[in-house]
């Protein structure tokens, strides 16, 4: 038997168990081994705000339609995005991948998972990778797909708004590219820690100012780019009040609610900024000949295995999978003392 970990209601965590089927010829079964929490997508299944739990989805008009029945109900079970495991058991028709590979993909927080080859093989990790990479493969792609959306140019300047894990993977990549990155974040652990990842500049939004500070450090421009990434309507209003005219703002963040704090008819309207939204469902269309999601997922685990990124200092929370609810009580009660929280399959409480 496996386990899963799923959410019952709101802010209630639990287990539940399911068969492990036979493998078919062309299948393996899965270990888990770690799986990294999207702290933002996550929460809104906690907490109950997604719109998928009051709303029904119409895929074919990509439009959230009142419906008698929402898309999603509790148990919610479609949790964790970003897991990497051991093959432990392959079909009697494998041939070309063995026992004791690891491979990323997204199967959720549970014990174990079963794969065809067509979706193992594009995820085997690297030759030599450690294992832990693997739980930033989506974390990672939404990153790398943001700084995409960004269009960034070699000397930008560039302003990330939210310093959570999505946030610091967004500097970092950053700073990657050649821009010169000002975090911005409400708390100062967070500012530390993209210092030490390579922020040219931090600005506590509680005492610093941002737009005006970001203002006055560029001649008057403003940020060529900026980018949100903490889901505050009030850090994208900050976010657009930074920019120089006519220049980029892209909002990753997944806003909740109305947009309270956010004035359309102030610096937005005034100064003619182009805000792109940015979402790992699809790429920007101009690049959409070349970049899928797959190539996202695969070159955000490549960038670390090559040694471009390193992603591990971010990781500030490990707990066994037998203690996984404790996290998301931390990260809805006390979210400034979490960066990135992973479950770790192999540790056992006690």
């Amino acid at each position: 038997m496996g386990e899963a970990f799923v959410f019952t209601a709101p802010r209630t965590s639990g287990y539940q168990s399911y068969e492990e089927a036979p493998l078919k010829p062309d299948e393996v079964r899965i270990r888990t081994l770690y799986s990294g929490i999207s702290a933002g997508t996550e929460l809104t299944y906690y907490r109950g705000t997604n719109p998928y739990l009051s709303k029904q989805w119409d895929a074919d008009r990509r439009l959230f339609i009142p419906a008698a029945q929402a898309t999603f109900s509790y148990p919610v079970t479609n949790l964790g995005y970003e897991e990497v495991g051991e093959i432990v058991e392959v079909g009697s028709g494998v041939t070309d991948v063995r026992v004791g590979d690891c491979l990323f993909g997204t199967w959720g927080h549970r014990t174990s998972y079963v794969a065809n080859l067509d979706y193992v093989r594009p995820r085997l990790m690297p030759e030599g990778a450690e294992p832990i990479f693997g739980i930033f493969s989506h974390l990672g792609a939404i990153a790398l797909n943001g700084v995409h959306d960004a269009a960034l140019r070699l000397g930008d300047t560039v302003a990330v708004f939210g310093l959570g894990a999505l946030g610091q993977i967004v500097a970092m990549m950053a700073r990657k590219n050649g821009a010169k990155v000002i975090a911005v974040d409400l708390h100062d652990s967070r500012l530390e820690m993209a210092k030490t990842l390579g922020a040219d500049v931090v600005l506590n939004a509680n005492r610093d100012k941002p737009a005006e500070t970001i203002k006055e450090m560029t001649h008057g421009l403003g940020a060529d780019v900026c980018i949100e990434v903490s889901g505050s309507t009030q850090a994208l209003h900050e976010a657009i009040r930074a920019a120089a005219y006519s220049s980029r703002v892209v909002a990753m963040g997944f806003f909740q609610g109305e947009a309270r704090g956010l004035y359309l008819g102030d610096e937005f309207h005034h100064n003619r900024i182009n805000l792109v939204c940015s979402q790992i469902s699809g790429v920007a269309p101009e690049l959409s000949s070349r970049w899928n999601k797959l190539r996202l997922w695969q070159t955000a685990v490549l960038l670390q295995a090559e040694g471009w990124l390193d992603l591990r200092p971010i990781i500030t929370h490990r707990v066994p999978f037998s203690n996984a609810g404790d996290l998301y009580g931390l990260l809805d009660e006390r979210p400034q003392e979490v960066v990135h929280a992973i479950i770790d399959f192999e540790t056992q409480q006690g």
